[in-house]
């Protein structure tokens, strides 16, 4: 299984979910208060082997924009997390990920309306759009008609029940962020029990988890 770390702040804790074993590590340029410059990703970026997938997660900015920041900073893929449209998440120079609050069945009904490299669902939002540390129902993507597409789940996991969403949802891959947080920050611990548990392997001794 695929695991993404999302809303990472610094180089130290983006090395060593790398270290541990994420595929994919994602920075947050919209309102959050997990959001980062495109300075500081672009350090963090440059440090990071080539195979690392590096999202950039917006919300209803502008092509201009994204694109200016998904260059400045090294990004592999751009994550569209607000109300974009279908035609405008076509034409991006990077694969793009669309993001989807779901709250019932019927809400899966717009994600096959979009032709996107991968669709990211989200819990119901909050104050933000991500986050929220809340699940929402993954047994209604079991009869889902997703047309084949590539399912990143978030919103609520964490290491004590990635194990059974994936059993459930059966996604490409898993996203996390307050489910490895401590006190609204990254717990090295949590990303290695969570990358673990994701990739269905044993945890290993506390001083791993050492910066």
């Amino acid at each position: 299984m695929k695991v993404k770390i999302c809303g990472i702040m610094d180089a130290g804790t983006a090395l060593k979910a790398v270290e541990f074993g994420a595929d994919a590590l994602g920075f947050v340029f919209a309102d959050s208060r997990r959001k980062v410059s495109p300075e500081l990703v672009r350090e963090i970026n440059a440090q990071l082997p080539p195979e690392i997938h590096k999202v950039g997660v917006f919300v209803n900015e502008s092509k201009h924009k994204v694109e200016d920041i998904a260059d400045y900073c090294g990004l592999t893929h751009i994550q569209l997390h607000g109300e974009e449209s279908p035609s405008f998440c076509k034409g991006f120079s990077l694969p793009v990920i669309k993001g989807f609050n779901i709250g019932c069945h019927s809400d899966l009904e717009l994600v096959n309306k979009y032709a996107c490299e991968g669709f990211l669902l989200d819990s119901p939002k909050g104050v933000y759009r991500g986050g929220t540390g809340k699940a929402f129902d993954w047994s209604i993507l079991q009869d889902a008609d997703l047309d084949g597409k590539r399912i990143i789940l978030a919103g609520g996991l964490n290491s004590e029940n990635v194990t059974a969403a994936i059993r459930i949802a059966n996604p490409y891959m898993v996203d996390v962020s307050s489910g490895v947080e401590t006190d609204g920050k990254k717990d090295l611990k949590k990303i290695k029990d969570f990358i673990l548990a994701a990739k269905g392997e044993e945890p290993l001794d506390e001083n791993v988890y050492d910066a």
